[in-house]
């Protein structure tokens, strides 16, 4: 076989070989159907594009909350503010703003009921906050041991028929790295009092004034 023969033999195969289903043609052939676009056998329309290298970021609902200063390992000072932001916070009387200083799986001793999780966190305060009027609140902090804290208060308040009540209390916290309260046991003890008894009267709702005497101050 001739040299020219040859050549046009694998010319041959070689086109026969390369050729794709659909009629695309290899590098050897001509194109008869494109292999991308509306026109290809099978084509997806065309959708929205993302750049190479990009990658899709969580969404809100996976979202880590970010951290609740101060932080633990606490130092006597740092635990002081985070006893206090606690009292502000319940000052408030806003069970759902209240309810996110804690974990979303924190566990809760209060008195004898127990509850776990922000859900039914929010839902004890939204009761007990209900049926408790005029509720004022003083905590201080009584121990700190790394991530744990130890804490007495008392709150005054009244009930439905107007009788008046000074609740003492103590408190042990537990927090996870980012500030969070993952543990809180609290035991309670109700106190009657007449309302000329009563030493706690800033605005209701509002946070205790700097000035305002402690518990220790007030000998409670």
């Amino acid at each position: 076989m001739s040299a020219a023969n040859r050549v046009r033999q694998v010319a041959s195969v070689s086109a026969r070989c390369c050729t794709l289903p659909g009629g695309v043609a290899g590098a050897t052939g001509a194109a008869t159907v494109p292999l991308h676009g509306a026109g290809a056998p099978g084509a997806l329309p065309p959708g929205p594009r993302r750049s190479l290298g990009s990658s899709a970021g969580p969404s809100a609902g996976s979202a880590q909350p970010p951290a609740r200063p101060p932080v633990p390992p606490f130092t006597h000072a740092t635990a002081a503010a985070k006893v206090r932001a606690a009292e502000d916070g319940w000052n408030t009387r806003d069970p759902a703003k209240v309810a996110q200083a804690y974990t979303t799986d924190s566990v809760w001793r209060n008195r004898a009921q127990f509850l776990v999780g922000r859900e039914q966190i929010e839902a004890f305060l939204t009761t007990k906050w209900a049926s408790e009027g005029q509720y004022r609140l003083i905590k201080e902090l009584w121990a700190v041991d790394g991530h744990r804290i130890a804490v007495r208060f008392a709150y005054e308040w009244s009930d439905s028929e107007g009788n008046w009540f000074r609740s003492y209390g103590n408190e042990n916290w537990e927090f996870d790295d980012d500030g969070f309260m993952k543990h809180r046991i609290a035991s309670i003890n109700d106190l009657p009092i007449t309302e000329a008894e009563r030493l706690y009267f800033w605005p209701e709702g509002t946070r205790r004034p700097d000035d305002h005497p402690s518990l220790t101050d007030l000998g409670l």
